[in-house]
């Protein structure tokens, strides 16, 4: 009788198990945006099944760790969805490469769709503001018309805290500071300049959207350069082995027929 009351708990333990596991996989994370809208995020199913046991490990968690996690989380997107204190128990959980990885792939991703989308809504914002709008009614145009980008989350972020009392100076360098992106970086110390310097926003958003192209343009430059060495590796990986192969095999072929 014993036996049948294990396999019946084993039965429930294992249908509760799979019953969570398929919750937790269909399971849709969001983060809210500066307006109130939220937009998905993917995080590893590994992930969410270990966020409920982050406090046990919390105590091992030192503040500085913290602050720093918190600062790559909001590079890439994850914050208010994942604290920096959660991030570092689960380094300690999965002896710290995994989500490292993950976090290190999820910044250069959000980089460079910012990269991408910088040059054309800057010539948007230019448009705009050359055409008599201000630069904060050009950003909440540019926010309304198009889909949601990595860029454009960044853009409404920085113009409700303007709208809520930050000036445009100070709303800059907190987007600069948060994303760390180079080219986004470079776009609010121009602005931040053309404020102190009194140089019409049209005029340094036009020089700046010119700068950035020449500066994708020889980035795929210096890639098509280095594509010859870049095949190299599977040519040589690849290729050559099955050219010898194939020279090889009628020889292989004769000699083992003397053989058997």
């Amino acid at each position: 009788m014993s036996a049948y009351v294990i396999v019946a708990v084993w039965a429930v333990a294992a249908a509760f198990l799979a019953a969570y596991l398929t919750l937790v996989m269909g399971e849709v994370t969001y983060v809210t945006l500066a307006d109130g809208r939220k937009e998905e995020r993917k995080i590893p199913f590994l992930f969410k099944l270990l966020l409920p046991l982050c406090p046990n490990f919390y105590r091992l968690v030192k503040d500085e760790w913290a602050k720093a996690a918190d600062a790559k989380l909001a590079q890439a997107g994850y914050d208010g969805l994942i604290s920096g204190r959660e991030f570092v128990a689960l380094e300690f959980m999965l002896l710290w490469a995994i989500p490292e990885l993950w976090l290190y792939d999820a910044i250069r991703n959000r980089h460079r769709s910012i990269m991408r989308s910088l040059p054309f809504v800057l010539d948007l914002l230019t448009l705009s503001v050359e055409a008599g709008m201000d630069f904060v009614s050009a950003l909440q145009r540019n926010c309304a018309s198009r889909h949601m980008t990595p860029l454009n989350e960044e853009l409404l972020r920085m113009t409700k805290e303007i709208q809520v009392g930050s000036s445009r100076k100070e709303a800059l360098r907190h987007m600069s500071d948060r994303v760390q992106e180079p080219n986004l970086r470079a776009f609010a110390f121009a602005l931040i300049q053309a404020d102190e310097l009194g140089v019409p926003i049209g005029t340094m958003l036009r020089i700046q959207s010119e700068q950035l192209r020449s500066k994708r343009f020889d980035y795929a430059e210096k890639m098509a350069a280095q594509t010859p060495t870049k095949m190299l590796g599977p040519l040589m990986l690849c290729i050559f082995p099955a050219v010898f192969i194939i020279l090889l095999m009628p020889v292989l072929m004769n000699a083992f027929k003397g053989i058997f």
